[in-house]
């Protein structure tokens, strides 16, 4: 996830690059990391947006693609339902 955020990730897909089935990868990483690997991806993918807003050089658009979103009204919406504003006014 870390390598590669923007991939389209399921937790299908995860649990086969881990070699675990899907219940062993949700119980494992919820006690380990505190929380499910959506929920983790999805807060990993605001982190790294919230960085590449504050260098300025791409636009939100770039942003959403760059972190995983395929519009940028999904990414506006994840946005600020995990950060509590949207991109545009945080960048402010």
């Amino acid at each position: 996830m870390h390598a590669e955020p923007a991939r389209k990730w399921t937790v299908d897909e995860i649990a086969a690059e881990v070699g675990v089935s899907r219940s062993a990868l949700a119980q494992r990483f919820t006690d380990l990391v505190g929380e499910s690997p959506m929920r983790y991806l999805t807060n990993w993918r605001m982190q790294l947006a919230k960085d590449l807003i504050l260098r300025g050089n791409l636009s939100l658009p770039q942003v959403a693609e760059n972190v995983g979103y395929d519009s940028e009204v999904a990414f506006n919406r994840a946005f600020k339902r995990e950060i509590g504003e949207p991109p545009g006014a945080w960048r402010d």
